[in-house]
C-alpha cells in the first residue's frame, strides 16, 4: 500500500534524523495511512479507501458522496 491519502494527498515528509554525535541520516515521516471501507448508497456497493485520518475527518465532516465526487472530479478511478 502506497503511503498516499486519496482525499487529502498528503504524501510521506523527507528528512534527516541528526544523532547525538550529529551524524545526519536519511529519514521520511509516513501519514498515518489506514485502510476503510465506506458504502455507497447511491451506487449499492461499497468502496474500500487508503485515507489518513484527517481525511477520514473529512469524510465524516462532508459526507462520503461528496468527497467520491471529488475524488472521481479529479480523474482518479474508485
Amino acid at each position: 500500500m502506497s503511503a498516499r491519502c486519496q482525499v487529502t494527498g498528503r504524501v510521506p515528509g523527507f528528512g534527516k534524523s541528526v544523532s547525538h554525535s550529529h551524524k545526519r541520516s536519511n529519514r521520511r515521516w509516513n501519514p498515518n495511512i489506514q485502510r476503510k471501507t465506506y458504502v455507497l448508497p447511491s451506487e449499492g456497493r461499497r468502496v474500500t479507501l487508503a485515507l489518513s485520518t484527517k481525511g477520514i475527518k473529512t469524510i465524516d465532516r462532508d459526507g462520503i458522496e461528496s468527497v467520491v465526487a471529488r475524488i472521481r472530479a479529479r480523474g482518479e478511478k474508485i
